[in-house]
């Protein structure tokens, strides 16, 4: 796997500012609350890498997904591809979602049942103006190019294929508008492992013979390092953590992600989880604690915590924290002395 020079300049492809998304809740009682599913949040997708997403159930990671993808609108905040903001007169929506595709969780749904895996793979670019018999000519090609000979699998139904072939098919469908930018949700988590490293392996010769960038999101931390440049760590809507991957295993800087990666399996029987590295479940997404929201289960957590909202503050090269323990000045009792602080975008 080629990595992005963490040391050389890096382009942006997508910047997202100040994303936020809630969704009503109607009370019992007529009172409306919102579930505060992506909270303002402010990342970025470099050109040629691969930005792993992850974080526990309910933490954002496919909202945000869906609206990198523009299936779900924003409530505010905007996104700029590649220098141009998306959804404007700039880059309107049809020129958008032809760069920017995604590959979805449930191999089996995603597809039409009534549509071979040739005509599936090649409606996406015939609504894009592409003649019949080139977009059927494209789509054999890239099953060709997937792993599944076109002269056994194209006339086949979603049905007909095993989990594996059919998220083969997605992947091939998903690449044949020639988009820049592709979103992965959990696309390898149904899978079992053999076939899970075949997709994997697939994956990641796609992305190196095709120049894609990849926004890689799932629960398996094991996976996620194997394929990511950078990795960003969601909790209840916000960016908690994010930077480059080797130096978020090895030196994680928030308590939160500290306990997701200590809770990853051990193949070492001597090195077992006994005690669980959290309590308590998350909060709700519609009363978020105040403050830092992860204070309710952090082993750190002073009075401060619960009335001071952390920054994403530099820790490292390329590598940002919101954490009241790295932030300089922040009155928590490990906090560094004050100092110049980071306070923008991520970019």
């Amino acid at each position: 796997m080629t990595k992005r020079d963490i040391g050389g300049p890096a382009q942006s492809l997508l910047k997202v500012d100040k994303l936020v998304k809630h969704f009503p809740v109607k009370g019992g009682l007529g009172n409306r609350s919102v579930v505060r599913a992506v909270d303002g949040i402010d990342f970025v997708v470099f050109k040629g890498e691969t930005l792993g997403v992850v974080g526990e159930s309910g933490c954002g990671k496919s909202t945000t997904a869906r609206l990198l993808m523009q299936l779900i609108e924003q409530d505010s905040g905007e996104l700029i591809f590649d220098a141009m903001s998306v959804g404007g007169h700039q880059l309107p929506l049809r020129d958008y979602r032809r760069q920017v595709q995604m590959v979805f969780q449930d191999s089996y749904s995603s597809l039409n049942p009534r549509l071979t895996m040739e005509q599936s793979v090649a409606f996406g670019p015939s609504v894009h103006g592409v003649s019949r018999r080139e977009s059927l000519q494209r789509a054999r090609d890239l099953l060709g190019r997937v792993g599944l000979e076109p002269s056994r699998f194209a006339g086949r139904y979603a049905h007909e294929l095993s989990g594996g072939q059919r998220q083969r098919v997605n992947i091939a469908r998903a690449l044949a508008v020639d988009p820049r930018l592709v979103i992965l949700d959990e696309a390898v988590s149904a899978l079992d492992k053999s076939v899970e490293a075949q997709v994997l392996n697939l994956l990641l010769d796609l992305k190196d013979s095709l120049q894609l960038t990849y926004v890689f999101i799932s629960h398996d931390l094991h996976v996620v390092r194997y394929l990511s440049d950078r990795i960003m760590v969601m909790y209840l809507g916000e960016i908690v953590e994010v930077g480059p991957a080797e130096a978020l295993f090895c030196d994680a800087q928030h308590p939160y992600t500290q306990a997701l990666l200590t809770s990853m399996p051990s193949m070492d029987p001597a090195n077992r989880t006994l005690i669980s590295p959290l309590s308590g479940d998350p909060p709700s997404p519609i009363d978020p604690p105040s403050g830092c929201r992860f204070h309710t289960r952090c082993p750190h957590a002073e009075a401060v915590c619960a009335q001071t909202s952390p920054q994403l503050t530099l820790t490292g090269t390329d590598h940002f924290a919101s954490c009241l323990m790295v932030q300089p000045g922040a009155a928590h009792s490990q906090s560094p002395a004050a100092e110049l602080i980071y306070t923008g975008a991520l970019a």
